[in-house]
């Protein structure tokens, strides 16, 4: 799809001006599916290569983003030492807009209200180009994992059980 044929983002203008390239696909997103595993689905894309971003509340800093392969569960514990925390709990959903600007099926990585800290699973760092949410339901950006990186100063870490 080309990129005039969309509502541009908040993450895709972020990503213009860093003049990163990405992609966009689109999927119908429905309430109740609106999962990661149901956006790799849709797109018949390998779910390995699909990232979800969650966002938790560390005791130590506040808000913390980690993005993690959509089957997989992230390991509180480690995503609190990974980021200077005794604990970190994952927000509740009626915080996710407020705190981040993004609703829960659509939060990406890259456009949030504030740059949080942020934490990508190591595996993204293995592909060429990853998926993760363009910041609205039933959209995903394709982009390189490494520029996505750049953007929102995220490192790579081991974050799931």
């Amino acid at each position: 799809m080309s990129k005039k044929d969309h509502k541009k983002t908040n993450a895709m203008r972020i990503l213009d001006t860093h003049k990163v390239a990405y992609n966009v696909l689109e999927y119908e997103w429905e309430e109740g599916r609106g999962t990661g595993v149901h956006a790799a689905e849709e797109l018949h894309l390998p779910a390995e290569r699909v990232f979800k971003t969650l966002v938790g509340r560390g005791a130590k800093t506040g808000p913390v983003v980690f993005c993690i392969p959509v089957a997989a569960e992230l390991d509180l514990k480690q995503a609190a030492r990974i980021s200077g925390n005794k604990s970190v709990e994952l927000i509740h959903v009626k915080e996710l807009l407020g705190i981040t600007g993004y609703m829960r099926g659509g939060c990406s990585p890259v456009g949030m209200k504030k740059l949080f800290p942020t934490y990508f699973d190591e595996t993204m760092a293995q592909f060429d180009a990853v998926y993760v949410s363009a910041g609205l339901r039933g959209m995903q950006i394709q982009l390189n994992p490494q520029e996505l990186a750049e953007v929102v100063q995220a490192q790579f870490v081991p974050l799931t059980m």
